[in-house]
């Protein structure tokens, strides 16, 4: 009857760990912070890219999580809008030359 029980506590409290992973609204300010810093470094091309391609697979992580997925929506879009000038800045510096 006690190694039933056992076995029951620990699966009880492996719910509630996932439950608290699950709940975590780090992510949400991860991306949104990476979505930010991506924002201001698009003017420079490539640094622009890459980190406006991290933004948005920071944010579409978040956004699978119900608590931070505002948070996750909004760097993906941060994301998106940086690479965007990213590339607007790298067709601007061709056509200068």
């Amino acid at each position: 009857m006690s190694s039933d029980n056992t076995v029951a506590d620990r699966l009880l409290d492996d719910a509630r760990k996932k439950t608290a992973r699950q709940e975590n609204p780090s992510t949400g300010k991860v991306a949104l912070i990476v979505g930010v810093i991506a924002l201001l470094v698009s003017p420079v091309s490539i640094l622009g890219w890459i980190v406006g391609t991290a933004a948005v697979v920071t944010g579409a992580m978040a956004v699978k999580h119900p608590t931070a997925a505002k948070k996750g929506k909004i760097a993906i879009g941060l994301g998106v809008a940086a690479i965007l000038i990213g590339i607007f800045f790298f067709t601007l510096n061709i056509a200068m030359r």
